[in-house]
């Protein structure tokens, strides 16, 4: 087993081909702070490009929370975007550069998770509130244990969000009225509401039981061809916020490359033989 221990998050192999990136924050119940989002990226950038990892593994450590998002005793500190000091309103469109600057950050960030060119499994359990909302919206794969408590809770701090879950939810479920449900009233929902409405795929007994599925899902995955489960991300992604008839001509252009792979005889001759392939890292 290989890990390598950032400020804030806990990255190990533990078998091959999986990486488990662990939020590491347990005493502040994974309360996340620029700190936190800034490695975050440094984090999924780089599994991103290893070619020895196929899928990632995301959760919180400890038992209470997967994040109870924002971390607000920084938020509410005199200098911090939300609790400006007196001088900063000295000329407004320099305030809203520095907000924009900060903001279009913040979302790259998050996006990184999105962008990771491997499929991202995210395991919630206990507290998975306001930021960790818009974290597990850009994973591909959400599950959660039956404990979970979701909530988008933005509004309640007298914001509406911009980082991501407002623009991603709709897209991730089937109600766009159960979305503004939640979006507007910041209230809490429980993992059955979640597995209902399609914002989480499965939901095991506890923590320990979905990351046994996260990691069975990430084995599964792994030994597939890695030309072909990145590309099928690439495509889903890419096709999400665009017509069929661009998704087609998209895929198209891009498979006559993709295809070429020497993956596909493999895995040919591993389904007649009835074997588990082998592929190349890529």
């Amino acid at each position: 087993m290989s890990e390598k221990l950032y400020t804030h998050f806990r990255v190990t192999i533990s078998e091959p081909w999986i990486a488990h990136v662990e939020i590491n924050r347990t005493d502040k119940l994974n309360a996340i702070i620029p700190e936190v989002w800034l490695e975050l990226r440094t984090v999924f950038d780089n599994l991103s490009t290893d070619p020895s990892v196929r899928a990632v593994v995301f959760s919180g450590s400890g038992e209470r929370a997967f994040s109870v998002g924002i971390d607000l005793k920084w938020a509410s500190k005199e200098g911090s975007p939300f609790n400006p000091r007196p001088d900063d309103h000295v000329d407004p469109a320099r305030r809203a550069t520095t907000l924009r600057r900060l903001g279009v950050e913040f979302q790259e960030c998050i996006t990184s998770i999105e962008k990771c060119e491997k499929p991202v499994i995210c395991v919630l359990h206990g507290f998975a509130l306001g930021m960790a909302a818009d974290l597990c919206s850009a994973a591909d794969i959400r599950i959660c244990a039956k404990d979970t408590i979701f909530c988008v809770k933005e509004v309640d701090i007298g914001i509406a969000s911009d980082i991501g879950i407002l623009a991603r939810l709709p897209k991730v479920v089937g109600s766009y009225s159960w979305v503004k449900d939640v979006a507007m009233t910041g209230r809490n929902f429980d993992a059955d509401e979640a597995r209902r409405e399609g914002f989480v795929s499965s939901i095991l007994p506890t923590k320990k039981d979905a990351l046994g599925e996260a990691f069975r899902i990430a084995r599964n995955l792994s030994e597939k061809s890695p030309v072909a489960v990145q590309t099928v991300k690439h495509f889903l992604d890419h096709s999400r916020d665009r017509t069929v008839a661009e998704g087609l001509q998209y895929q198209m252009a891009y498979n006559t490359a993709m295809i070429q792979t020497n993956d596909i005889p493999v895995a040919m001759k591993a389904l007649i033989s009835k074997r588990v392939p082998t592929f190349e890292k890529l």
